[in-house]
């Protein structure tokens, strides 16, 4: 297996909007193997000018899991070509993704280093300047979604775009696991979730990433945002869809899919 090659492949699926063959399917073999995939994609996109603004957190819910086929979480980089904005609304042209999803989370904004491997999810949300409702684009570069934990692995965990909401502090005093939301497309509600599907508590999905990440001699570093993983299953995208997610007190922003 020559992680090159794959991320090599996954750049230029990307770049064409082609999708490939899973890699799984094909000589990749293993979690670590993966992110060596993984790292070495990371590599190529910052020597074109890309960057890394935090870290993404996929596969936290119980209902995206079975949606994939995987049991157990990932993570992968948050590329700043692919960050929408902080805000109310964002528009994304539609034909920058090859086949996306949507769905809902909350996102942290990371006030204190965090390094790992005994991070507690208290030790979080001290070190949290604010939490916000976000909404991710997931991708797949893998030809019809046909993956397994070492493909989306990969594959930066599927990150295709994200957007954040106005960044909240007062958020932090509630019981994040409680908090709600509804996802509606054009309108229409289309699914709904809760704090406690992201591995029981948001806090706790990013506790795992810093102790996971320190495996790797990383920490979650002040100014970084974290996609902390999905609360409800993801939701399928055409060309000029509108969704909206509606969270506690009413809190909402929308992401349109242009063309």
């Amino acid at each position: 297996m020559d992680a090159e090659v794959f991320a090599r492949e996954l750049e230029h699926a990307l770049e064409e909007r082609k999708p490939i063959p899973p890699l799984s399917g094909r000589g990749l073999k293993g979690i670590h193997a993966a992110y060596q995939v993984q790292e070495a994609w990371t590599k190529i996109r910052i020597t074109k000018g890309d960057s890394v603004v935090g870290r993404k957190i996929g596969l936290t819910s119980k209902a995206v899991q079975m949606q994939l086929g995987v049991d157990q979480p990932d993570f992968g980089n948050l590329w700043a070509s692919r960050f929408l904005g902080v805000g109310e609304r964002a528009e994304v042209p539609f034909g920058l993704f090859l086949q996306p999803r949507v769905e809902g989370e909350l996102a942290f904004l990371i006030g204190r280093r965090l390094m790992g491997p005994h991070v507690t999810p208290q030790e979080v949300l001290a070190s949290t300047e604010a939490v916000a409702f976000a909404i991710e684009v997931v991708d797949s570069r893998i030809v019809n979604w046909q993956i397994c934990i070492e493909d989306t692995v990969a594959d930066n965990a599927s990150f295709g775009a994200f957007m954040v909401g106005p960044w909240e502090r007062t958020l932090l005093t509630e019981d994040l696991a409680t908090l709600g939301f509804v996802l509606y497309r054009n309108g229409e509600a289309v699914t709904h979730g809760m704090g406690a599907a992201c591995l029981g508590h948001p806090a706790e999905a990013v506790a795992w990433l810093a102790n996971t990440l320190s495996l790797f001699g990383v920490a979650l570093e002040p100014g970084e945002i974290v996609m902390s993983g999905a609360w409800a299953p993801m939701q399928p995208v055409n060309p000029g869809d509108v969704f909206t997610l509606v969270g506690a007190r009413g809190r909402a922003l929308s992401l349109y899919f242009s063309g």
